[in-house]
């Protein structure tokens, strides 16, 4: 079953050089093959605007999972696109009754790169640029100013993994601690908002250097990708993260694509989102995840919608969905450690 997965995701929405190929949405009901829906779904294609999708957790990549499992029939196949002005976006439904199988579905292959050398010699030189554009820079920034607590508030903790010259924190953002987790030290020494960094190959050794419950929040800019023993870090993740914090994870149709994991490049914006929700769930000690959506727009109307839903330490969370015209996608994956998790 894991198998087939892998060879569908791997068959659709290709991805190359870090294009992202445009994604469609379409249901069928009843499928019952899943070479019938692909050739359905690659008769509908057509491209779709830019946008910023946000998520905690997983994706609709389950459902493939669950109509593998059961033979594809009587399953829902769903690929999510951009919201069209005054539509429900079938993003932030995707969620909704996830069924995971098992066992992880990706195998070792799956974390393989066209680039198998060593890491460290792939980020020597620094790189003082940024990965996404101004738009996508500027949803997260606003963001992280929604969700992180306010600046110098006593107490906070939080990780930059996978850090670099920037973070995109809100300007002037600061707490007593500040960690950034690199590859290049010449850039975590220019990062403005650290207090502290380290420089450490995660591939190499997915072990976090951070006590249990050390951290209210971790994130992650357009890096999970890179990550060959993502299950690994994920759960050292949640061992570092204090009972109820959050760890969000953003990513980009952009990439290093040599260094990327084959399971990246060969998949498109949509499954992105599902594979990290997989490692959420995979990893475990997260609370069930949940998708947004986020966008800054090019022009048009926008409109927005705010809904509040608490968790069991009873923190409110923001949901917020975004509608406007020619926006499109870098999208990014967040979680909350569960509070009753082991580690607590």
């Amino acid at each position: 079953m894991a198998s087939r997965l892998a060879a569908t995701l791997h068959q659709r929405l290709p991805i190359s050089a870090g294009v992202c190929t445009a994604s469609v949405a379409f249901t069928v009901d009843s499928v019952p093959h899943f070479s019938k829906s692909l050739k359905k779904l690659k008769g509908k294609r057509r491209v779709v605007p830019r946008r910023l999708v946000l998520g905690l957790g997983a994706s609709f990549w389950a459902q493939f999972m669950s109509m593998s499992a059961s033979g594809g029939i009587g399953g829902k196949f769903l690929v999510a696109s951009a919201r069209q002005q005054g539509a429900s976006s079938p993003v932030e439904q995707i969620l909704k009754n996830v069924e995971w199988p098992e066992q992880f579905p990706f195998k070792e292959e799956d974390f393989q790169r066209f680039d198998e050398t060593p890491d460290p010699i792939f980020y020597e030189a620094p790189r003082f640029v940024t990965h996404i554009d101004d738009q996508a820079i500027a949803a997260l920034t606003k963001y992280y100013s929604k969700v992180f607590p306010p600046s110098n508030t006593a107490g906070v903790s939080i990780l930059d993994m996978c850090s670099s010259w920037v973070s995109h924190f809100p300007a002037g953002y600061k707490q007593d601690r500040v960690v950034g987790l690199g590859m290049n030290e010449e850039e975590l020494k220019r990062n403005p908002v650290l207090t502290e960094y380290a420089v450490q190959d995660l591939n190499v050794n997915p072990k976090l250097p951070f006590e249990d419950n050390s951290f209210d929040i971790i994130t992650n800019v357009v890096s999970v990708d890179y990550l060959t023993k993502p299950i690994d870090v994920f759960k050292e993740m949640c061992r570092i993260l204090k009972p109820g914090g959050l760890a969000i994870m953003s990513f980009s149709n952009r990439c290093f694509w040599t260094k990327a994991i084959s399971i990246w490049t060969s998949t498109g914006d949509a499954d992105h989102a599902l594979i990290v929700g997989s490692y959420f769930h995979y990893a475990g000690g997260f609370e069930p995840p949940q998708e947004y959506i986020i966008c800054t727009p090019v022009k048009g109307h926008i409109q927005q919608k705010k809904i509040r839903k608490k968790t069991n330490q009873k923190h409110l969370l923001e949901k917020w969905g975004v509608l406007g015209h020619n926006t499109r996608p870098n999208p990014a994956c967040i979680c909350g450690r569960d509070p009753l998790s082991e580690h607590s």
